[in-house]
């Protein structure tokens, strides 16, 4: 499970050295592509595989569909970290997520996110005041 939120920098190369705790999990490649709110979503290989079978199964009548797969898969580069657990971030992707040197790397269980440290503090800001409301929609009980 990928889980924790790390603070790594982008070298001058545009390379992120993915926090120790994920490299086990991510060695055998990832896909890295826009995700909402303007942060990377990078994806274990195999999770990829399988987001990319379900999105196969919606209906290409559906623009809602069309326009989700374009703009997630437009964006997507495959990769596999090197003997460091250096990925390079292409210079596409930190302009759309506005990334320039300090990172914020989250673990959301299934993927991570890459935000530019500032945005994640800003989003976590607005996020965690509407927390404790949400709870009891989004997993009912808790």
């Amino acid at each position: 499970m990928l889980i924790g939120t790390f603070t790594p920098r982008l070298d001058e190369k545009g390379r992120l050295i993915l926090p120790a705790k994920f490299r086990e999990e991510l060695a055998g490649g990832l896909v890295m592509t826009r995700g909402h709110e303007k942060c990377l979503f990078v994806f274990p290989m195999a999770e990829f595989v399988t987001l990319h079978n379900t999105l196969r199964a919606a209906p290409l009548t559906s623009r809602e569909a069309r326009d989700f797969n374009r703009v997630l898969l437009s964006g997507a580069h495959d990769e596999i970290p090197d003997k460091q657990g250096r990925v390079t971030i292409p210079a596409t992707l930190r302009q759309w997520a506005g990334l320039e040197r300090e990172l914020a790397v989250v673990g959301t269980g299934n993927k991570l996110e890459v935000w530019d440290s500032a945005a994640w503090e800003a989003y976590l800001t607005v996020a965690s005041a509407a927390f404790d409301d949400a709870a009891g929609e989004v997993v009912p009980g808790f």
